[in-house]
Formats: structure tokens, sequence, C-alpha cells
């Protein structure tokens, strides 16, 4: 255990220093001592275990894809791509295998304890260990929800083991179920001292917050506010998850370093992480847009690098980006590990193993656009035919130029999306929804909260001083999004839209029992806006468990299954209707 720590400390400090390879193999015999000896070194191994948790990014999407309903095998895939894809799983799998997880886990364990001991040995300072710590302790919950998602009753390990086949030992480790699993994160995540992003600028910089070889570290590091919304989200707690998601959804529109506490930069400030509205004019925005005068022809639709919805997966980390996206680690040509993606989804270059569902492209040209064209145009910038087949694009857009083509086959650069602004938006509004304030939930889905709360909309000169904000009686849900002039208001929500009118697509409806209904609107919203970013599987299991209706998850795989011809359809849903087949094998 100590080797690969010590390596990946090693690893670290080649990333942030000038060199970036070594002349020769790293010496695996170093001591804590010699590792562990100041704040340099803590960062160091930051940046070595984020280095080795990259090394997930192809069984993190893997498993929660091609096991949900959007993700499908081609004719290229091998034997264990398809038992997942038809819930027939052997042991034997590698990417059912938990090992991976559990030595990342393991390797935090071990940074944990030599935290520990470097702030007893005056190391490191208070403050310093108190954001190393807590970043670290953060990932380790992270791991450990997406273990408990997709292997149920895990042990819960929290102290560095000698090799990972331990903690299959359940006389030592016994296995707790994945409820108990979800009470112990909550309990030690909430104890963690420092739960804000690492700070940077001249007031407070932890030296993590830098930039490396065109790649700005800020986003590189797990968010802890949603983080402790997910986990609450997942056992219920519905308001305390909702306050944590609010906690992010505001927090990048105040600088610590600024004199007033704001942002000076005011598109920052009503902007980021909001969901703001589309620039008509130019379309220098994250949202589906047409050129301007031209909306009611298909061929004018936004579909490049630089501008609208498309552009998130492409563009490089400027404002606009920085507006979406709260947690994404690159793939660099220039450095360890290589970029799984290109392999797994490409056509060109690429092995071609997996591809959109059927069911995923019947979802997107069943909506309805507000200009009229039937058809959700986040399918087009999610899927293209690449030679005659179906890819899915949004990990390839830096790997081909505009004829889909490679622009060098040994240059594949790209990124793992691991979450942004409008995941954060839909389960606030799932959180919401469940704590009876449906009508917020529906305004973050469809319109916005200004359009939403607002009686008379598009009526100038109004007196804006009582609508257009939810009225709530306190936070996480008293949202101001006012935008008038007599009296000028321009409240902090007033430039946020809501998910489905950044897509341009019309309003969901609600039929029934409303809370149902939303929650379903949120769930097909969440397979729209997020497919194949690694959501889907864990989406599909936590409302399934919230209703106690496993019909809901076997039903969506099933429909896919069915689409896609695959003669296994009617088997995996009727095993599906078992909660307990949902989860993977656990080897001991």
């Amino acid at each position: 255990m100590l080797k690969s720590v010590s390596a990946a400390i090693l690893l670290g400090t080649v990333l942030f220093s000038c060199n970036k390879i070594l002349d020769k193999s790293p010496n695996n015999s170093l001591t804590p001592a010699q590792v562990y000896r100041n704040v340099f070194d803590a960062d160091a191994a930051i940046v070595g275990l984020y280095g080795k948790f990259m090394g997930l990014a192809k069984q993190y999407v893997v498993l929660n894809e091609l096991r949900a309903d959007l993700l499908d095998v081609t004719a290229n895939a091998d034997a264990d791509l398809r038992d997942l894809n038809e819930h027939n799983v052997k042991p034997e799998n590698p990417y059912a295998d938990p090992r991976p997880f559990y030595a990342v886990i393991n390797d935090c364990n071990d940074v944990l304890k030599n935290f520990n001991i470097m702030l007893r040995d005056k190391k490191m300072s208070d403050v310093d260990y108190q954001q190393r710590y807590s970043d670290v302790g953060a990932l380790r919950s992270w791991l450990y929800l997406q273990v408990g998602i997709h292997w149920g009753n895990v042990p819960y390990v929290t102290d560095p083991v000698e090799t990972i086949d331990a903690v299959r030992d359940a006389s030592k480790f016994p296995v707790i179920p994945f409820n108990q699993l979800l009470d112990s994160l909550i309990t030690f995540t909430n104890s963690l001292p420092f739960v804000r992003p690492y700070p940077n600028g001249t007031t407070i910089n932890t030296g993590l917050i830098t930039s490396y070889d065109g790649y700005n570290t800020k986003r590189f590091f797990i968010d802890k506010f949603t983080l402790l919304g997910d986990l609450n989200l997942w056992k219920g707690n519905y308001r305390i998850a909702a306050t944590y998601y609010r906690r992010l959804m505001e927090h990048e529109g105040y600088d610590l370093d600024s004199p007033n506490g704001l942002y000076t930069n005011g598109d920052q400030f009503y902007q980021a992480f909001r969901m703001p509205y589309a620039d008509v004019a130019t379309n220098n925005d994250l949202c589906v847009g047409y050129i301007r005068f031209k909306e009611s022809d298909q061929g004018s639709l936004i579909d490049n690098n630089g501008q609208g919805w498309r552009s998130m997966f492409a563009r490089t980390q400027d404002n606009l980006w920085l507006q979406q996206w709260v947690w994404s680690l690159p793939f660099s040509s220039n450095f360890a590990p290589g970029n799984p993606f290109v392999d797994l989804f490409s056509a060109n270059g690429g092995s071609y193993l997996l591809k959109p569902a059927q069911a995923a492209i019947d979802n997107w040209n069943s909506q309805l656009q507000t200009n009229g064209f039937p058809f959700d145009a986040r399918g087009n910038f999610s899927v293209k035919n690449m030679n005659g087949r179906p890819v899915v694009m949004k990990y390839l857009y830096n790997y081909v130029d505009n004829s889909l083509q490679p622009i060098n086959l040994l240059k594949k650069d790209g990124a793992w999306f691991l979450n942004r602004a409008a995941n954060v938006h839909l389960h606030f509004a799932e959180a919401a929804n469940r704590d009876g304030r449906r009508r917020l939930a529906y305004a973050l889905l469809n319109n916005g909260i200004g359009t939403t709360f607002d009686p008379t909309p598009g009526v100038s000169g109004r007196d804006v001083t009582t609508i257009m904000n939810t009225l709530y009686e306190s936070t996480p849900y008293n949202f101001d999004a006012r935008n008038g002039e007599v009296p000028r208001y321009r409240s902090d929500w007033y430039r946020n839209n809501g998910v489905r009118a950044d897509a341009r697509v019309v309003e969901s409806g609600v039929s029934g029992d409303s809370t149902l209904s939303i929650e379903k609107s949120l769930i097909d919203e969440n397979g729209l806006e997020l497919a194949f970013e690694g959501h889907r599987w864990g989406e599909l299991v936590r409302i399934a468990l919230r209703r106690n209706d496993p019909a809901f998850l076997a039903d969506k795989v099933y429909n896919k299954l069915l689409k896609a011809g695959n003669p296994q359809a009617a088997a995996v849903r009727a095993k599906l209707m078992t909660v307990s087949n949902w989860y993977l094998p656990f080897k001991n």
C-alpha cells in the first residue's frame, strides 16, 4: 500500500513541476517520513490520488450508462460488455470488479492517516490540514456512494489495508447494507472541517488551484456541497439536500478575495451555476440556439465547438465553461492516464464498442421545440452518425474535426465529465418536489423562476415588487428572480432559465399526481440533458427504491433492449423486478 501511495505522490510532484516525464522509474522504497514532510508533499499526494482516480473513468461510465436505458452495445462489444447490457454479470467480469474502486479508497485511507500524522507533528497548519483532509475524505465518500449504488451490501473500510483483496474478508470487514452505508457516509462527510472549494486568489492560495499544460485546476476537485446534497437526496433528507445544492448554486457568485464579497464580473455573479438564459444575438452561451432571425430554418442550428449547448463539451475553460462545469478532469495526450473514451465510443480511430440506444434517440426525437421543430437538438449534439453508425459524441469533440475525422490519431484529448450545473438543478428540483415545493421544481425544470412566478409575463412597465420570486418562507427555497424597471430590479436570480428552456423545448406537462408527474419529468429530463455522462443508473435506482417500484427501473431497461431487438428483453425485465438483482456480485 505504501509503495502505491509513494508512487502517486511522485506522480503529483511531476505534474506540478516543469518536467513532464521522469528519466527513470520512481523509487518505491520511500517511507512516509520521506514523502509527507510538508504541505507541498501533501499537495503532491492529492494530485497523485486524483491521477489514480482518473483510472476509474471507463468503468464508471460503463457501469452507470450501459446498465441503464440510454447506452447499448455494438457488434464489436465483447462478452463482458454484453453481459452488463443484459444484466447477466459473472463475478469475473472486469467491469464488475470492485477492487479498482477499493484501491483508490485504500489510497484515500492512507493519505488521510498520514495527514493526521502531519497535523500531529506540526508539518501542516490547521487550515492546510482542514482543506486537504476534507477534499480526500469527500472523494472517499463519493467513491463509497458509487460502490453502494452498484454492489449494494459492501464493506466500509476506513483504515488502510495491506492488500485490496483483504476487504473481501468478511470476518475482518463485514458487509453493511446500502442504507447503513449512506448513514455512515453522511455522518463522516458532515464531520469534514472544510466544505467549501479550495480557495484561490491573493488572500488564500492552497497551491492546488493553478494552471498546468493549458488546464486550470479549479474544477479538478470534488465539490463537497453537491456530494452532501446527493448523499441526503439518496437518504430522503430532502430539505437538507436542497440546502447543500443551493450553496453550490450560489457559491460561485461570491469571491473570497473581493472587498465586498462579490465578483466584479457581473456575468459571473448572475450566471455561474444558475442556468442563465440564451444570448440570442451572439449565441455566446451554452444553450440550444439558431442564427438570429433564422430561427425557423433548421440549417441555422448553432452546432460548433465555440457556441451554444454543444460547446460545453469542447470549449476551453473560459467563463462560460466555468458557469456550467462543477467537476471535470481532463485527459491530455501529454500525460497519463490515457483517454479511454475514444476507444470506447469512436467509429473513427476507436474500437466503437458502445453506441447510443435507439430508446435514447427516440426520446430526443419525441420532443418539440418552441419554434415547432419536432426534435430535441440536444440529441443532434449528443449523437452523430460517423461512417453511417450512431456515435456518442460528448466525449469526442476535441478528438475529431467538423467532418468527424480524427484531428490526430495519436492525440486523444478529452475529459471525464463528472458533474455540472444542470445536474445540480435537476437534483435540487427533485428534492424540492418531494419536499412539497412542486411549483419551484417545475420552474427549474421548465422556464425558470422569473417566468414561472410571473402572473402577467410579457407586460412591460409593471411594478415587480411582489412577483417573479418564490416568496417561500426561508432558504433553501426563497429565490428572487425579479427583473423590472418600475421600480428597477435586478435580483440575484433574474437571469435564471429552466433546463428545458435552455434547450429550447416546450414545457413538460403535469398529469395525475403532481409530485409523481414532476418527478417523472425530472428523470426524463435527466436522460435528455445528461445522457452518457455517468448519472443514469443511479437516477433509476434512486427513484425505483424511493417509490418501492422495481418496474420503474425494469421497464426502462426492457424498453431499451426491446427497441434494440434484443431477444433477452423480457427475461431481463423479469430479473430486474427483484431488487437484489440490481446489484453486481461482490465476490468474497
